[in-house]
């Protein structure tokens, strides 16, 4: 199994004080596949939890144990971002979420660990829609 792993959970796994944060735990307990993700959303990930230098090795810890595989941008997949932004600037998408809808196309993997249901419910990999767990 292969899953891409966007920013709320990565956050709500590492801070307990996040709502989510048991039912992601819960969900990562029982998973056994492979994560990748983006080092937008690493960023994004290091922002969120700027209020605890451990919690940010944590976060980092993801990446250099092997838990999250950073996929890194080519230059066609920072345009295709440029379009997909413009394609859904009605939600709007921000370059993060484009990241991983490219990384979908070019993996060929729908499934995306994400507590942004109502955004990840447009955006589509082709003419698939993501599967959004958990």
């Amino acid at each position: 199994m292969k899953a891409i792993l966007d920013t709320g959970v990565w956050v709500a796994l590492i801070d307990k004080s996040e709502s989510r944060h048991d039912i992601c735990v819960e969900w990562f307990k029982d998973y056994h596949g492979r994560l990748f993700s983006s080092e937008a959303v690493l960023t994004e990930v290091l922002y969120l939890l700027d209020f605890s230098i451990k919690a940010q090795s944590a976060a980092i810890d993801f990446v250099t144990k092997s838990v999250v595989e950073i996929i890194p941008s080519s230059i066609e997949s920072i345009r295709r971002c440029g379009e997909l932004m413009q394609k859904y600037s009605d939600l709007p998408m921000d370059y993060a979420d484009a990241t991983l809808v490219c990384m979908g196309i070019d993996l060929g993997v729908t499934d995306i660990v994400t507590l942004d249901r109502r955004d990840f419910s447009v955006y589509r990999i082709g003419s698939r829609r993501f599967n959004i767990i958990p």
